[in-house]
């Protein structure tokens, strides 16, 4: 830092380097900033995405679980002479049917017509008119 020595005055190109060193301290903290954050949430991104694949997996041996459950109280309690086959084929029918139902729902919301964004559409079209309109009646003014 140079002052000049008559009134204790900083001169121009010491605080143009003053502001030049400042600025890129402060560029260099933000990027280091930028990279803890990022890190973190690569992270937390991580552990979240195990925590509910482990969790998706543990529902899904549930769901299994419980159908096998169902096979055997069918085949045991309703069927007569021990038919787990025929109850293991009633139960996959049943959950073939429900899983049918659960696709054809799912195919219908990610359908074109149910993603397009409607609304936008139309509120361009409005604002192409409005700037037909504007575009007109400027020339027509001038």
């Amino acid at each position: 830092m140079t002052v000049d020595a008559r009134d204790g005055r900083r001169g121009i190109g010491s605080l143009l380097r003053d502001l030049a060193e400042g600025s890129a301290t402060l560029v260099r903290g933000e990027v280091r900033l930028a990279k803890i954050e990022v890190g973190a949430a690569v992270t937390a991104l991580g552990k979240g995405t195990v925590l509910v694949a482990t969790g998706a997996v543990l529902a899904l041996l549930g769901g299994l679980s419980l159908l096998a459950g169902i096979v055997l109280l069918i085949g045991d309690q309703w069927l007569p002479a021990d038919r787990y086959w025929l109850a293991a084929l009633i139960v996959l029918v049943i959950a073939g049917a429900v899983a049918a139902w659960f696709a054809n729902r799912g195919m219908g919301h990610l359908s074109a017509r149910q993603l397009a964004p409607d609304e936008t559409a139309t509120t361009l079209k409005e604002d192409m008119e409005w700037l037909k309109q504007r575009r007109t009646s400027g020339a027509t003014s001038s």
